[in-house]
């Protein structure tokens, strides 16, 4: 607490302080807080108001950077009393509606009724708990994460009963990177894709980081706090690694760096190291055996120093801000959790009466937190580590050097320490919320709705053959028996009257509408077709356009126009096209086919829709054939066609029965799902086909065989029925006018039934026409909305680039200070480098006397002359940038150009005197120089003398054994 005040009362004292001494800031001085500060208060002091005189927009830029250095300072201050570990920020998402693509597919896919109404809410509740999850800030709490596992379990599930691709339904998600940030003007970094593949690894991570950050909000000094903090860890681990195995396969295209491979590959290792680590304080406070802490320890630092090394050598990873700061984090935790092994392995060895051993490890331990203290003191404090260390080692080598004098080894002598790992990343199993409820549970799998429209398919073929079968045949005994004229001329005996049968058929026709139905029909079948085909040809123009305006943007941006082609990703679309196109080309086959069988037999059916009498008047009169009413022949034939008749009825019945099979295939393919993970659609429906409809196939069969018995009855007997009948033109004449009837009447039917089934095509085919241009409709839309995002990314990357080559900054224009104020460097490597020799001193400079120019009025002086050239007048115009001098060896002094004085002007400020040549300032006798002239007063000076930077002592990375 008294930490706390102390930084809010500097903070505010810094705030409110005349004086601000902070002259510059480095563009990312983050990664030193404590740096900035201690640069800041050593820095030349320039008052508020001097500033805002000299510049009065500075007076903002030190209000910023008074803040940035309070809240290091702060930071510094608080660091000792928390521990130092390791989250990671969320992915930012931006909105997306996914209420109208899926209830669109909802309401094209189920019929309506109480069924698609229960999915279209379901689609309103996904569309919620996505804002819920994705569109506000979340608390660091369990209740925040439990949202985020369970909008994932939902995405998991509802993953394969959508069919979510670039050219179905095509949802296109947008993320910005968690750690680039971008630049002022260019905008963060982000990928939008049209993947849910994207957003569930998306999602996941934001699970993994926000479970990460409940971690660090833990107690851990109560054992809930521990095993939470445990939990958590290994929680975001196990995310962190399943995004790793399959973020490549979830894509179909580079992703961003911070859900690559690499990054939560490094992010996994560091969670899991951390989780060691909890183990380890859980361990101490539990106040456990030695020997089982350094085990923990020493495993915690392997974990750690995996992570580092990972980190370490990835290019791309240390580039990020993030791991900038991580990185010093990883080494110090391996050196601390390292030291802590050694500590509690020297207690184990004290025990065993191994003294030298025990110093040994103690004195390894001591340069280890002596490494931390020296290089990050900034991330982590061991002050207390340090002390428990320092008072053990003394009071060993106390005891050693009166008592025990036993023989120290070296530290690479040392038995190695045992490890123990106990923390394990925890599986990535949906669902991984225990409040998991699917929204879309009575929901079949794509992979289910697939298998059942090709079942679907499959039993309409099997349904449609057995029909069509049937149906020939009916049609073959018809002609058949119009070939024969038959009933009708074992009705037309008398020869005069008109056929019961043909009379019977003439009123069908009537009754059906006649010639008028038929032609009505026939002339709406081309306006059904030119509607098909314009909404056919609309749909794959807006293909063409967007594929065409693709091409040229690609052509354009070459590599930088990184999506999918238009035209791979069209594939599919423009073959269902083309089978529309072919289907279209087919039916006006058909049509022209039912139009000429209609132009042959027009003039029998328009014959049939006279009045009656006129339809005895137009049949041929014949002489009478009486004498074959009773004999023995018209009764065979009258029975075995009244068999026919029966059969015929039979196959009526028949086709009812085989169109009312029903059997739900889906309750058998989400068995053979759950089982084998996979349906085998092909095996399982012929399978089911074949009880279904086998008997039905025997009997279809056995009708077939029948009827063509009877026909052959049939035929036999008319022939001698005609036999015995007196042959004459005129009954010939009359005979064949029948027959032209009854065939009229059967095509009439056959032709309207044709046309209608024709109608309905277009019909239903037009629903079809319509959702293929809404899905056309709806990827073009995507790809248009993409398009404008992947435009606008590249403008900022333009914007973003340099508009002329990079150039080497001259050395005088740097400072030579900036360098010692910098952040430490991180370690190359977690392990002990080997030592280096000091480089051999630099031999002494060069000594030599320039030549030495008179100034007017002034003697020649005895001495040699090292300072500047004597003052000349300005040049006339300007000559490039002042040239300053450099800071040289001891008792060196840089030469300037003949003919520049760079100080020719400075005596300009006072213009009321003349101008003074200028007098060198007079350090003093340099070994094997001359002196300089004798220094005016300092405060007449307006140069004054500033020491150069001293540069720190280089100090190793890890400490030498």
């Amino acid at each position: 607490m008294a930490k706390c005040l102390l930084a809010i009362s500097v903070f505010l004292i810094w705030t409110l302080a005349s004086s601000d001494k902070i002259c510059y800031i480095y563009k990312y001085s983050t990664l030193s807080g404590i740096r900035l500060l201690r640069f800041s208060l050593s820095a030349s002091t320039t008052t508020s108001s001097d500033v805002s005189q000299q510049n009065p927009g500075s007076r903002e830029s030190l209000v910023f950077v008074r803040l940035i250095a309070s809240f290091y300072f702060i930071r510094y201050f608080l660091r000792a009393e928390m521990a130092t570990f390791i989250s990671v920020p969320l992915k930012k998402s931006s909105e997306v509606d996914l209420v109208k693509p899926l209830s669109k597919f909802v309401t094209a896919t189920y019929p309506a009724g109480e069924e698609q109404g229960e999915y279209i809410r379901s689609v309103e509740e996904l569309n919620k708990l996505r804002k819920s999850a994705l569109g506000r800030p979340l608390d660091k709490h369990e209740s925040s994460l439990e949202i985020l596992l369970r909008y994932y379990d939902q995405l998991c599930a509802v993953e394969a009963k959508f069919p979510f691709s670039e050219n179905q339904l095509c949802l296109t998600f947008t993320w910005k990177d968690a750690f680039d940030k971008g630049s002022l003007f260019g905008g963060s970094v982000k990928l939008a894709l049209a993947s849910l593949g994207y957003e569930k690894t998306c999602v996941l991570f934001n699970a993994a980081a926000l479970a990460s950050q409940i971690a660090l909000e833990q107690n851990l000094d109560s054992d809930e706090g521990l095993k939470a903090a445990a939990k958590f860890y290994q929680l975001a681990s196990g995310a962190f690694g399943h995004i790793k195995d399959t973020v490549l396969s979830a894509l179909n295209r580079e992703p961003t760096m911070d859900i690559s491979p690499e990054t939560v590959g490094t992010l996994s290792l560091i969670m899991l190291a951390q989780a060691q680590e909890v183990f380890f304080l859980k361990a101490t406070s539990d106040k456990m055996k030695d020997g089982i802490i350094a085990k923990l320890a020493n495993q915690a630092a392997d974990f750690y120093s995996d992570a580092f090394k990972q980190c370490q050598y990835k290019e791309n990873l240390p580039k990020y801000f993030y791991f900038q700061e991580v990185l010093p984090v990883l080494a110090a935790k391996h050196c601390i959790m390292q030291a802590n092994a050694e500590l509690h392995q020297s207690i184990l060895a004290k025990q065993k009466k191994h003294f030298g051993e025990e110093i040994a490890r103690l004195q390894h331990a001591a340069e280890l937190v002596k490494t931390v203290a020296s290089r990050y003191d900034e991330y982590v404090s061991v002050k207390e580590l340090s002390d428990k260390i320092n008072r053990a080692l003394t009071a060993a080598k106390k005891d050693n050097d009166f008592i025990y004098h036993d023989r120290v080894p070296e530290v690479k002598d040392l038995e190695h320490i045992g490890k123990a790992a106990l923390v394990k990343a925890t599986a990535i199993t949906p669902p991984l919320s225990a409040k998991f409820t699917d929204l879309f549970e009575k929901m079949v799998p794509m992979a289910v709705q697939q298998s059942m429209s090709t079942y679907n398919q499959r039993k309409a073929d099997t349904v449609n053959r057995l029909v069509g079968t049937m149906r020939e045949a009916t049609n073959l005994c018809n002609g058949v028996l119009a070939s024969l004229n038959l009933p009708a001329a074992l009705e037309d005996l008398s020869g005069d009257s008109i056929p019961q049968s043909i009379a019977d058929k003439a009123r069908a026709i009537v009754q059906q509408g006649g010639l008028q139905s038929i032609e009505q029909l026939i002339r709406d079948l081309p306006e059904l077709l030119t509607r098909n085909r314009e909404i056919l040809d609309e749909s794959l123009k807006m293909l063409d356009d967007e594929e065409s305006t693709d091409s040229e943007l690609r052509s354009k941006f070459n590599q930088r126009w990184n999506r999918t082609p238009s035209g791979d990703l069209y594939k599919p679309l423009r073959a269902e096209g083309g089978n529309f196109r072919s289907v279209l080309d087919k039916a006006v086959q058909a049509d022209q086919v039912v139009r000429e069988r209609y132009n042959t037999h027009c003039e029998m059916i328009a014959l049939l829709c006279k009045p009656e009498a006129e339809l005895s008047a137009a049949l041929p009169s014949a002489n009478p054939a009486k004498t074959l009413q009773g004999s023995e022949v018209v009764s065979v034939l009258r029975s075995q066609l009244s068999k026919l008749e029966e059969v015929k009825k039979e196959r009526e019945g028949l086709e009812a029965e085989i169109k009312a099979v029903t059997f739900d295939m889906s309750t058998c393919f989400l068995t053979a799902l759950a089982q084998d993970g996979a349906i085998n659609e092909e095996a399982l429906s012929v399978s089911q086909l074949d009880q279904l409809y086998g008997s039905y196939t025997q009997r279809v069969q056995a009708s077939l065989r029948a009827q063509e018995g009877l026909l052959g009855n049939v035929q036999a007997s008319h022939q001698e029925f005609s036999s015995l009948k007196q042959s004459n033109s005129e009954a010939n004449d009359r005979e064949e006018v029948l027959k032209k009837l009854a065939s009229a009447h059967d095509s009439y039917v056959e032709i309207t039934s044709n046309l209608k089934e024709g109608t309905k095509f277009y019909n239903d085919l037009t629903e079809i026409l319509l959702k293929f241009q809404n899905k056309c409709s709806d990827i073009v839309f995507a790809r248009k909305t993409e398009r404008d995002e992947l435009l606008k990314e590249l403008q900022q990357s333009i914007a973003r680039e340099p508009s002329a080559p990079s150039f080497n900054v001259p050395a005088y224009q740097t400072n030579p200070t900036a360098t010692a104020a910098g952040p430490t460097p991180a370690p190359r490597t977690v392990f002990q480098p080997e030592a280096k020799a000091p480089p051999p001193q630099r031999p002494p400079p060069p000594t030599f006397t320039p030549q030495a120019a008179s100034a007017p009025g002034n003697p020649p002086s005895n001495q040699p002359q090292t300072g500047n050239p004597p003052p000349m007048a300005p040049p006339s115009q300007a000559q490039g940038p002042p040239y300053p001098t450099y800071q040289g060896y001891p008792g060196y002094a840089y030469q300037m150009p003949m003919g520049y004085n760079p100080y020719a002007a400075y005596g300009q400020y006072n213009m009321g005197t003349p101008m003074q040549p200028f007098v060198p300032y007079q350090q003093g006798p340099v070994p094997g120089q001359g002196g300089y002239p004798g220094a005016p007063p300092t405060h007449q000076s307006p140069y004054p003398y500033q020491q150069p930077a001293q540069q720190a002592p280089h100090q190793p990375y890890f400490p030498q054994p």
